[in-house]
């Protein structure tokens, strides 16, 4: 029955279709009704709540009591229990006494999801015949299972696949099969994962690997290689002097690179830049690289195990994102030192200060105290609401000036080395 034939709200508070249909409703959106379909439970026949007039209303608003009585008659899809009472003001009535759902097509009928039912029938159908294993997470996440319908068929496709083959080692793009494609895969991998999950013994899992951007590894597919994009500073460390050296290489080559002789000769320092202009202009620096960060997350320089063993050197914005990132950093590095992140570069460029849209708030156990107290002040905006200052709107002669200190403080620890 839809809502808007349904008799208006009673004047006493009593229940009446609407509040009878909400119940409905809120079952529908608990997914007990589809859950029903899968295990036949206790559900119905089901008693609702159902509020009726006191004695008061009976003997001095009994119009009202009537006209609700009459609204009663006129419900259907729900079985209204009378009683008789017998009142000294009134006399002998029959009122509703009670609200029951019978069974799950009486309730899908009230909603009007009938069409919904049926498609959710010939889901757990499909499921029955060709993956029963997955019945139970169906169970626990009809309404989701409801959604992917149209595609639930190509999704037991990948699953089944998947099963039969044990240690894959392709690509996404490499498994065929009909209708399916490495664009719908990527779509839909987070509710793959789960079916997966629910489906391969733990030997056929990686659980090292988490979340949608690490699918292919959890999974035992191919993913595409982390890169790392880098500039070598120095022109004694290039391979080929004068020429360009913005380099992209394979996570695995840039572990490499310090294969190189020259390289782990001369190479003393990595500066981790967030900033492609920044990354793109940054000085010449003798003994050193640049690495363009790209934000979060570091697993493809994690893979370079010899970058504990060199300087390496942070510079990311000055607001709450860029102190978290550089956390993340020094949680895998803890020789990171951090470039220009102080309050004395805050305060000299007030005139570029903008404000962080969505800030970071979150408690950072890996920063020095200096910068701890600067994320502070960033989270109770202190300078200002939200503040942030960007690290390509700092003064270019601020970054040249901190690298010649830099620089000094190395040549007298290279003397101090000396002597």
């Amino acid at each position: 029955m839809p809502v808007s034939s349904l008799p208006d709200k009673s004047p006493g508070g009593w229940s009446d279709g609407r509040s009878l249909l909400a119940q409905v409703e809120k079952l529908w959106e608990k997914g007990r009704l589809l859950q029903e379909r899968i295990e036949p439970g206790n559900l119905f026949p089901r008693r609702l709540v159902f509020k009726t007039p006191d004695s008061g209303a009976l003997a001095h608003d009994f119009d009202s009591v009537r006209a609700w009585i009459a609204d009663m008659e006129r419900i259907r899809g729900f079985r209204i229990e009378w009683k008789t009472i017998r009142h000294r003001v009134i006399g002998t009535n029959r009122i509703p006494a009670a609200a029951w759902l019978d069974n799950l097509e009486a309730a899908v009928a009230l909603l009007g999801r009938q069409g919904e039912l049926r498609q959710f029938d010939e889901l757990v159908g499909d499921t029955r015949e060709r993956a029963p294993h997955l019945l139970q997470w169906v169970a626990k996440q009809p309404l989701k299972a409801l959604s992917l319908a149209a595609d639930w068929s190509r999704l037991l496709d990948f699953v089944l696949w998947r099963q039969a083959h044990h240690d894959p080692g392709i690509y996404l793009r490499q498994v065929d099969l009909p209708g399916l494609d490495s664009k719908f895969i990527e779509g839909h991998r987070a509710v793959l994962a789960a079916l997966l999950d629910a489906t391969l013994p733990p030997g056929q899992v990686d659980t090292t690997a988490s979340g949608v951007r690490q699918f292919e590894r959890r999974y035992g597919f191919r993913g595409r290689p982390a890169r790392v994009r880098y500039r070598l500073l120095d022109q004694h460390l290039a391979g080929l002097p004068g020429v360009d050296q913005d380099i992209t290489v394979t996570s695995g080559d840039f572990e490499a690179l310090y294969r190189e002789r020259r390289i782990a000769q001369s190479l003393n320092r990595v500066f981790v830049t967030e900033n492609e202009v920044n990354f793109l202009a940054f000085p010449d620096c003798p003994q050193s690289l640049v690495v363009f960060g790209g934000g979060y997350g570091f697993d493809a320089l994690a893979q370079a195990a010899w970058l504990q063993r060199v300087n390496l050197i942070y510079w990311g914005d000055i607001d709450t994102h860029g102190f978290a990132i550089l956390d993340q950093l020094r949680a895998r590095f803890p020789q990171v030192q951090s470039l220009l992140m102080d309050e004395a570069t805050l305060l000299s460029h007030r005139e570029a200060w903008v404000t962080e849209g969505a800030p970071h708030s979150r408690e950072l156990k890996h920063l020095a105290a200096s910068e701890q107290r600067l994320y502070q002040a960033l989270c109770s905006n202190r300078y200002g609401d939200q503040l942030r200052l960007e690290q390509e709107r700092i003064r270019y002669q601020w970054l040249e000036k901190a690298l010649a200190g830099i620089e000094r403080e190395r040549a007298v620890s290279c003397v101090e080395g000396a002597s």
